[in-house]
Parts: structure tokens; sequence; C-alpha cells
């Protein structure tokens, strides 16, 4: 597994705490968390520089994600989504429109890819359709 799979998956776990206990994204209550979490969990020094990356711009970014996810997320509000599908698609998101040295088609295939391995079945197409919309700017609804 590359570095950066293992980042976005470090990055998913983390927002999938973050998110389940309804922890904030002020950057004095992240940072804290963030350390928290390094000292918790086996993040090895090589993967750590992006997972940071992704989870500090993700949340300077949130509210913007969001509002893109959600104008392509046909029937679906953000806070339905499983929480699991909920912050891989905020990741994908957040690597497509603001992290230039990421393709987009990248992003969306390591979502798929990290999906299989921690959402069900039926997430592939799921997260597959809304973050094909996103990357052609079709809206899905």
């Amino acid at each position: 597994m590359g570095l950066r799979r293992k980042s976005r998956e470090l990055a998913l776990q983390f927002f999938y705490g973050h998110d389940f206990q309804g922890r904030s994204c002020d950057k004095d209550a992240l940072q804290e968390e963030l350390a928290e979490f390094i000292a918790n969990f086996d993040t090895g020094r090589k993967t750590l520089p992006y997972t940071e990356q992704i989870i500090n711009g993700l949340c300077s970014h949130l509210e913007d994600v969001d509002n893109h996810l959600a104008g392509h997320a046909h029937n679906w509000r953000i806070e339905r989504m499983s929480v699991v599908d909920r912050n891989l698609l905020r990741i994908a998101t957040w690597e497509m429109l603001y992290n230039d040295d990421v393709p987009a088609q990248v992003a969306i295939n390591e979502a798929l890819e990290i999906a299989k391995r921690y959402s069900s079945p039926d997430a592939v197409a799921f997260i597959n359709g809304i973050l094909d919309g996103l990357q052609t700017g079709t809206r899905t609804d």
C-alpha cells in the first residue's frame, strides 16, 4: 500500500472519530485532537505529513466541501450518509478541489479502493456516482 493511501486511511479513521463524537474544527481543538490521535495510533512518520495536510485542509474547507457534496448527492443529505462514506467523500472532494498535486481521477480511485475496504459493497457505486458528478461538474439531482 502506498504512503498516500495509508495517509488517506488514517485521515478517514481520524474523521470517523471526529465526526462520530461531534468534535469541532476549531484550530486549537483540532490540534489537540490530532496530537491525541497521533499518540494513540500507529501513524508512521512517513504518512503523517500528508495525513495532517488532509485533516487540516479538510477542516479549513469543510463547509465548502459539504456544499459541493450536497450539490451532487441526489436525495441524500450529508448527515444521512454513513460516517465512513461521508468522510471518504469529504477527503476525496477536498483533494479534488484544494490539492493541485492530486489529479481528480486519482482522488476518486483512491476513495473507491478505500471504500471497498472500509464500507459496504453498495458504497462504491454511491461514492463513485457523487465524485464523478463532482469531477464533471454535473449535478445528480
